[in-house]
């Protein structure tokens, strides 16, 4: 590069002997930085280099509404038929996949894209694409990753016998409806068997992804590593899905608060490695956000803290607050 590159907020993000690779233009991603001047080598492409737009948002859009409709024939099927076919599941999930792994998108910009106001079908879109980045953020292969994200895909299949009064109430179930409701892993399961082997990753996903590591989970009460791999992913999509998007009776919660609670959750009842994971990835999606503390006053995350995810630089008019060195400070809420 031909000089020091430093953010928007007068950070320093790259040194000008820096050498450009996928880490350091990850790195300018995260900085909202789409310009900079390069050395060039013989070679090279010209001295400017205009790094590529996060996001493609009409490919992504159509393979988002692709898996929308591949998801409410899945659904009709299983409800008519009592059976799902495997090829509507590659066919509807691998392009959704296969556009973002293309896009390099972070994935919580998934959640920002139009969509319909079935909550049911949205949640499973979403749950199956978290599944599918946080199996490859764990390091597993694209093969395993692909898995992760169909069993997420159709996790909550068993939902198409729920009565869709129940699903739509606006308020607090009961306890009857409750327990109608957690049926829908058992559901699930009776209608993937007809697909997919008892071992296959869509079976454990769609039969664990409500059990939890210190057992309190349904409908076995599984501990630790009795639950797979894939089982213990989904239940770490699935909650930050249903906690991040909005329903009839509940408003979607900001990423700090979600990623809070998954921190708090990691020390009992889910997968520590697994959420720490997931939150370390998703963090840097505060960077620019407005924020309020709790004594009131309001800044802008300008640099995450990977030894204390919740406690970032903040800009506070032209001060610059590390919260890791001011205890008695914390972030209340996330305002934009």
């Amino acid at each position: 590069m031909i000089q020091d590159v430093f953010n928007s907020y007068g950070l320093h993000v790259l040194s000008a002997d820096a050498r450009l690779g996928s880490d350091s233009i990850a790195r300018l991603l995260a900085h909202n930085i789409e310009y900079i001047e390069i050395e060039r080598s013989p070679d090279a492409a010209p001295a400017g280099v205009t790094l590529p737009t996060i996001i493609s948002y009409p490919s992504v859009q159509i393979s988002y509404d692709a898996s929308l409709a591949g998801l409410d024939i899945l659904f009709s099927q299983a409800l008519e038929e009592g059976r799902i076919e495997q090829d509507i599941v590659d066919a509807s999930f691998e392009p959704l996949a296969e556009s973002f792994h293309k896009e390099k998108n972070l994935v919580s910009l998934l959640l920002s894209l139009e969509n319909s106001d079935d909550y049911t079908f949205n949640h499973s879109v979403q749950v199956g694409m978290l599944a599918y980045y946080l199996a490859r953020w764990l390091g597993y292969p694209e093969s395993f990753a692909l898995d992760a994200g169909k069993a997420g895909f159709v996790h909550d299949i068993g939902m198409s016998r729920i009565d869709p009064a129940i699903l739509r109430k606006p308020s607090k179930l009961t306890d009857e409806e409750y327990s109608a409701v957690k049926k829908h892993v058992e559901y699930g399961a009776d209608i993937l068997r007809k697909t997919y082997p008892d071992d296959s990753p869509i079976m454990l996903g769609a039969m664990q992804h409500h059990e939890r590591m210190d057992g309190s989970g349904y409908p076995l009460g599984l501990k630790g590593e009795e639950i797979s791999v894939i089982g213990r992913i989904l239940a770490v999509t699935d909650i930050y899905s249903a906690m991040i998007t909005s329903r009839v009776y509940q408003k979607e919660r900001d990423l700090l608060f979600v990623l809070k609670e998954l921190n708090r959750l990691s020390f009992s009842s889910l997968d520590p490695t697994i959420t720490q994971v997931f939150i370390r990835n998703l963090v840097p999606n505060l960077l620019g956000k407005t924020v309020e503390l709790f004594d009131g006053r309001r800044g802008t995350i300008v640099l995450t803290n990977y030894t204390d995810f919740f406690r970032p630089l903040i800009r506070i008019d032209n001060e610059f607050v590390d919260l890791s060195k001011h205890p008695e400070l914390s972030i209340l809420k996330v305002l934009a």
